[in-house]
């Protein structure tokens, strides 16, 4: 999919007060989380001990090409989430804005709920996708009992499964990032795209406009990116996802190779 617009922002759409207002909120959520048994940190793409091996490497500021590998950890943060209305009131205008403004027109029914984030010194997220818009990406419904796929080791759901029949067949369509405290705060931690090989614009690209705080990037899920490691201080921010119906076009493509 050839795009016109890699991301789409807004500055300092949160004020101060507001921001406050949601760290306050999403410690109190982690507390509460903690207090249940649950595992608020979320230090891989893909298990919760591979950052533990002796010769692990953390996938932080390198580029795609070089985090590849079964020693490479993705993330390093802490996670709680919030479902409190107000948040969606605010930001479905900015997102409804960004799709139609950037000329991106995506189709979309619902959202997750907000993932807030901690990166304290050190943390990072390593370079991913939130979602691929295809039948690969699209979330399976979890039937206690029926479903072969474990639950996790906290009592959650495997990743890639819902119980919610709302977000079954739905995959992760645009992304959002809110920076909810003043840069000046920390270091490092700088959101960073990867637009790939055959982009019209330069392939890797640092975000400095979502450092204001506030502000909010909104951006197709499919696109590549990673939070560079934090090297002073505490990063917060507030992570959302809208969800619908698989692209067309990857629908188109798997029709195609089934007649053939």
């Amino acid at each position: 999919m050839q795009l016109k617009n890699y991301y789409y922002y807004f500055k300092s759409a949160f004020s101060k007060e507001e921001c406050d207002k949601i760290i306050q909120m999403g410690h109190d959520r982690l507390d509460e989380e903690s207090i249940l048994g649950y595992d608020v940190r979320a230090t891989t793409h893909g298990g919760s001990d591979k950052h533990k091996l002796p010769n692990a490497i953390p996938a932080g500021e390198n580029t795609m090409d070089e985090t590849r590998g079964d020693k490479v950890y993705h993330r390093d943060s802490k996670v709680s989430w919030l479902t409190d209305q107000w948040l969606y009131d605010k930001v479905y205008p900015l997102i409804e804005e960004a799709n139609k403004t950037s000329g991106w027109g995506f189709q979309y029914e619902i959202s997750e709920a907000f993932q807030f984030t901690i990166y304290e010194n050190s943390g990072f997220y390593g370079w991913h996708m939130d979602g691929g818009g295809d039948h690969h990406t699209k979330y399976r419904r979890y039937i206690e009992g029926v479903t072969p796929v474990p639950r996790r080791e906290d009592g959650r759901l495997p990743v890639g499964y819902v119980d919610d029949p709302r977000l079954v067949g739905k995959t992760r369509k645009l992304s959002m990032t809110i920076n909810l405290n003043d840069p000046n705060d920390y270091d490092g931690g700088n959101l960073k795209f990867d637009f790939g090989p055959h982009a019209d614009i330069k392939r890797y690209h640092e975000c400095e406009e979502i450092r204001p705080q506030g502000s909010v990037i909104i951006f197709p899920s499919f696109v590549y990116h990673c939070v560079t490691p934090v090297t002073r201080g505490t990063r917060y921010s507030l992570v959302l996802w809208t969800l619908g119906d698989p692209f067309k076009w990857h629908q188109q493509n798997i029709l195609k190779k089934k007649v053939m």
